[in-house]
């Protein structure tokens, strides 16, 4: 499926022949954000907070949103070149990375390569790797369920998933959503069995972030990766779900604030590891 047009506000940059559509928001320190690719984005409330320290940039993933595709392009690991390809382009550094579900496997999938232009990474319910036995399912089939299903697997409260698709080019961007989670996370489902045993190398400040009434993935999943980062430190967000950026996106904006500075900390948040 092509690309749509650009979204307003939106602007494209070319990363060695993929045209990202991506939008570009505040000043500051640059904060690259990485969505979840699910069709409950645009994070609009999430990023608007975050631009007020942030100059934040928020790619479409390549085959998601407004964003080209090319052929080569078929596993995660290639969507973490096109974004450390994308870092280099922009020449940005000392950048806070953000990824949100499967923007956060992305994400780690980038830092366990280089850390050369970051200096924090932030991985809010992340998927991407394998922590139960070949028989357990640690996340849910989000491509077996109805979307009413989804939205209350991904929030607390349901009815945040609740929208209508009348539009064209809604209806355009929700499918390229389900389309690209289904390129990049069908086979094997939704994680890199490498993934996991190479985390350690990930050598930067990071925060990890869950919902605490994530119905997604199994309790403990996120745990798994505070587990493997050495120094990672892990807060919950209290009344969210999978989806806290946008369920919560207050509480999320002012967790990354403080994590960028400790004097901003926003106060201690109970974790909840069952």
């Amino acid at each position: 499926m092509a690309a749509p047009g650009l979204a307003e506000g939106s602007t494209r940059v070319d990363v060695r022949g993929v045209g990202l559509s991506l939008v570009r928001s505040g000043s500051g320190a640059p904060l690259l954000f990485l969505g979840s690719g699910m069709r409950f984005e645009p994070a609009t409330a999430a990023i608007d907070l975050l631009a007020r320290d942030f100059e934040v940039i928020a790619p479409d993933h390549p085959g998601f949103g407004g964003s080209g595709l090319s052929p080569d392009l078929t596993t995660v690991d290639d969507l973490s070149y096109v974004y450390l390809d994308l870092l280099e382009t922009m020449e940005l550094s000392g950048v806070t990375l953000v990824g949100v579900s499967f923007g956060a496997w992305i994400a780690a999938a980038i830092a366990i390569k280089s850390t050369e232009r970051l200096a924090r990474l932030v991985l809010a319910s992340p998927l991407g790797i394998k922590v139960s036995d070949r028989e357990t399912r640690d996340i849910a089939d989000i491509f077996a369920m109805t979307d009413a299903e989804l939205a209350g697997a991904v929030f607390k409260d349901a009815a945040l998933g609740d929208r209508t698709y009348d539009a064209m080019p809604e209806a355009i961007v929700a499918a390229r959503s389900r389309e690209g989670l289904a390129r990049f996370g069908w086979s094997p489902y939704m994680h890199d069995p490498k993934l996991k045993a190479r985390l350690h190398r990930i050598k930067l400040p990071t925060l990890l972030l869950r919902g605490a009434d994530d119905r997604l993935t199994r309790p403990g999943y996120t745990g798994a990766f505070h587990d493997e980062i050495p120094g990672a430190a892990l807060r919950t967000i209290a009344d969210a779900g999978h989806l806290a950026h946008i369920e919560r996106p207050d509480a999320f904006a002012a967790e990354i604030r403080g994590f960028a500075d400790p004097a901003q900390s926003p106060e201690l948040i109970e974790e909840v590891l069952s």
